[in-house]
């Protein structure tokens, strides 16, 4: 066992046998009502010559990971877009918008704060980093190509890590999409526009490895843009860059936004699973209504959490009884069914597995029930 292995061992050792003192004449006194438990302590406020801190102590254990597995480099060798490196590289200009954000920053004039900080300055080694006008102007020297020789180096970093887990790591690639808003409260944002919920801002597409929950791809869209816009291409990029790390199955998921029945096909002959939640059509209502009763088996979920410790008796549901008085409309899940059929889409020539929900929701006003309905999701 490490040196740091065995002090977090003792540490936490030390917090339990804490945790535990019931017993102690420490306990009893406080019991006694000798005074309040939580009090001022043993901390002073006072100016050290020679020790010194920061908040983001984990600086430099980012840029030192960044080193390792080759990102600093690679950012220099794709991103060529300084004539003169005087003094700074396209991998500083890179790190140094990086370390602002992960430093809980929100604009780039934060960058000033962290120019000012001797102590962060020291962690990572440099004199001084870009201030905030240089770090602007390197932005507005970036475009789409930039931006893509970006996101290669960051592949090449992520191929050196992938190379380091267990075999078991690579049997399969699970690759999840979806869009999400991001509001700002700018009025000269270019490429803002407002969403279907009001806001203004941005809709960028996300693509993400659920085995480790890291970003494979971020496409910034306008507000007003669809969820699945440029989720096939950047789902191509995908597959290709988790065959490229040496995973033998990949499987692409989304909800109703992200079908792509259009690339389906293409996907099935080279190999890939899919997983889509369809938006309800006619066609599908039918076909889901004709299956037969003994086709249909009940979905039982597993429980969120499995309870610990003796059964408690529920208390009385104040949310529910509101509701019954003021008579307002109550959906109540009662059963849910599942079955599956061969569904072929327009846009496809194969026939794919489709699986439904049957969900029975009561429908209650007051103290009475309306009747059931009937809900399919697939």
């Amino acid at each position: 066992m490490s040196k740091i292995a065995r002090q977090l061992a003792a540490r936490k050792r030390r917090i339990l046998r804490r945790l535990k003192r019931t017993n102690d004449d420490k306990y009893r006194r406080y019991a006694a009502g000798a005074g309040p438990v939580i009090d001022v302590g043993a901390v002073k406020d006072e100016w050290a010559d020679k020790a010194r801190g920061m908040a983001n102590g984990g600086v430099g254990l980012m840029l030192r990971v960044a080193r390792e597995v080759g990102l600093v480099e690679a950012i220099d060798r794709r991103v060529q877009l300084l004539k003169r490196h005087v003094p700074y590289h396209e991998s500083g200009q890179v790190l140094n918008f990086a370390i602002n954000a992960l430093g809980g920053a929100t604009c780039l004039q934060d960058i000033e704060r962290r120019r000012n900080d001797e102590v962060f300055l020291d962690s990572i080694g440099a004199d001084a980093i870009p201030d905030p006008t240089t770090a602007g102007d390197f932005c507005r020297r970036c475009d789409e190509s930039t931006l893509r020789d970006l996101h290669n180096a960051i592949d090449d970093a992520r191929l050196n890590v992938w190379k380091r887990p267990s075999p078991d790591f690579f049997d399969e690639a699970v690759i999840d999409m979806d869009g999400t808003l991001v509001v700002t409260t700018g009025e000269c944002k270019a490429g803002m526009d407002i969403s279907y919920k009001g806001d203004w801002g941005y809709h960028p597409l996300l693509v993400w490895l659920a085995n480790t929950k890291e970003v494979l791809a971020i496409i910034n869209r306008s507000g007003n843009r669809p969820s699945q816009e440029g989720a096939a291409a950047q789902a191509d990029r995908a597959l290709a860059l988790c065959r490229r790390g040496g995973f033998r199955k990949v499987r692409l998921r989304g909800d109703t936004d992200f079908p792509q029945t259009a690339h389906l096909d293409r996907w099935d002959a080279d190999g890939v699973l899919f997983q889509f939640g369809i938006d309800r059509s006619q066609p599908l209502q039918e076909l889901a209504e004709n299956q037969p009763e003994t086709a249909g088996t009940t979905l039982r979920r597993a429980p969120a959490y499995p309870a610990t410790g003796a059964a408690r008796a529920r208390p009385a549901n104040i949310q529910r009884q509101i509701i019954r008085r003021r008579e307002f409309l109550h959906l109540e899940l009662k059963s849910e069914q599942i079955t599956e059929f061969a569904y072929r889409p327009t846009k496809c020539q194969t026939w794919y597995r489709v699986i439904a929900v049957r969900k029975n929701i009561s429908r209650e006003k007051g103290y009475h029930v309306l009747f059931d309905e009937i809900r399919y999701f697939f």
